[in-house]
């Protein structure tokens, strides 16, 4: 009796053995199996927030363009005749009011982003610089009122000068620059840009 509870010790010993060896064999091949991989997100996806850090940018000048115009009048008499000359100068700011986008400007997929920006134009109307305005031959006596008239002559003739096709061209391949370089360095690839007629 003793032999076989000897015997079913050994074997129940044998086969527990086994039991723990087959364990031990199938976890360190799993662990040979198992592998540790790391993935990369290639997305990009612009947040809300840098959506509005962007509009909140508000005008974003691309172009500025110096002006100087001499503009005169001339009052006929029946003697003489009185004369108003004055120069005046001036800074005209081309660019974009961000305010202006309309919804769905910037739109972004993947790797690629499409940006429409608002027409460019001129962004402050109050461009001449009174405190260098200076006269440069008067004759006769002028009021306020003439003055004022002169001031608007100069103000159109400024306006013609620096609003030209190609002053907002170059005003247009400035702003495209900017927003590549700016969207290329948050990780887009392929940058569109477009403009709002």
């Amino acid at each position: 009796m003793k032999k076989r509870q000897l015997k079913l010790t050994v074997a129940l010993c044998l086969a527990a053995a086994l039991a723990v060896g087959a364990a031990l064999a199938w976890l360190v091949s799993s662990i040979r199996r198992s592998e540790v991989s790391v993935e990369v997100d290639q997305r990009i996806n612009v947040t809300p927030q840098q959506i509005a850090s962007i509009k909140d940018i508000g005008e974003w000048e691309f172009l500025s363009v110096a002006c100087e115009e001499l503009a005169d009048t001339v009052r006929r008499g029946f003697f003489t005749d009185d004369h108003l000359v004055r120069i005046y100068y001036g800074t005209l700011r081309l660019g974009i009011n961000m305010h202006q986008v309309e919804p769905g400007w910037i739109v972004a997929r993947g790797d690629s982003i499409v940006v429409q920006l608002p027409p460019v134009g001129l962004l402050d109307r109050d461009f001449i610089d009174e405190a260098r305005t200076k006269s440069f031959y008067e004759s006769g006596h002028w009021s306020g009122a003439d003055r004022e008239a002169l001031y608007r002559k100069a103000y159109r003739q400024m306006t013609v000068h620096g609003l030209t096709p190609q002053n907002l061209e170059t005003a247009r391949q400035n702003g495209e620059a900017q927003f590549q370089k700016m969207m290329k360095a948050m990780g887009y690839q392929k940058v569109t840009i477009s403009w709002q007629q």
